[in-house]
């Protein structure tokens, strides 16, 4: 897929976020890269076999105080290589594995650990 594509089902996969997630979401740029840097996996630990799907960076909104105003955009980056392959190994419509990555970086925003977004995904897949 084109990375235009890639962009067009990003865009229709943040429009699936349910309104009232999409009206507490503030200042968060979403990026869109081929594959995480060096220095993302550096700083992920991830191993040669490793990878990420996407990536939060920023400042959690229940971390926020008063004087937070003024920060730069917190990010949210696809890595669309891995989401594509995701995709194809599990037999899924990319569209899908972006929407739960969408998510997943957007539970990050509002301040969800790893262990509680992973934990929320396994109640969410058992129903």
């Amino acid at each position: 897929m084109t990375r235009d594509e890639f962009s067009t089902l990003t865009e229709e996969c943040y429009d699936r976020l349910p309104e009232w997630v999409r009206t507490k979401i503030q200042n968060v740029a979403i990026l869109i890269e081929d594959e995480p840097s060096e220095d993302i996996r550096r700083e992920e630990n991830l191993g040669p076999d490793e990878t990420l799907l996407g990536l939060y960076q920023g400042t959690p909104l229940t971390a926020r105080g008063y004087d937070d105003s003024m920060i730069l955009p917190d990010t949210i980056t696809l890595y669309r290589f891995p989401i594509e392959a995701a995709a194809q190994e599990d037999g899924k419509d990319a569209r899908d594995v972006i929407a739960e990555t969408i998510w997943h970086e957007f539970a990050h925003h509002f301040g969800m650990d790893e262990d509680m977004v992973r934990a929320r995904e396994a109640e969410r897949d058992a129903h």
